[in-house]
């Protein structure tokens, strides 16, 4: 099964908090992980941020920066193709939306995810909306 996962849910298997059990449970289940190539740079720019706030330390930001590459190394990597793009475009004229929320979406339905799985819950009606199975995070 190949499960696509919005960064707003990846960032849960690496620092634990509401949902973390949910995303751990969907990437057992997972026979391939799936993601937009925009997610990388979001999840190092949280944990960035993390290091920033002081609420990790430069060496656990190191920890989880590795270990999300270690995840993603034979992850399928959704690019940003035209075709994404167009999607996305689709997305955000019948939903409400944020750009990079509908490029999730759009990323998703290009590599055809099985399931998305997202803590975002407008993101989540889109989704739904555009035929995704989704697995909404509580």
């Amino acid at each position: 099964m190949r499960v696509f996962f919005d960064p707003s849910a990846l960032a849960k298997r690496y620092v634990d908090e509401a949902g973390t059990a949910e995303v751990l449970g969907w990437c057992d289940r997972a026979d391939e992980l799936a993601l937009a190539v925009t997610a990388i740079p979001e999840l190092i720019s949280a944990f960035c941020r993390l290091r920033r706030e002081r609420r990790i330390t430069a060496t656990q930001y190191q920890r989880l920066k590795d270990e999300l590459l270690n995840d993603i190394a034979d992850a399928l990597i959704c690019e940003l193709t035209p075709e994404v793009v167009q999607r996305a475009v689709d997305a955000l004229e019948s939903h409400p939306l944020r750009g990079m929320d509908a490029i999730h979406v759009a990323a998703a339905l290009a590599c055809a995810a099985d399931v998305f799985v997202s803590a975002d819950a407008r993101q989540c009606a889109a989704a739904r909306g555009v035929g995704l199975q989704v697995a909404a995070l509580t």
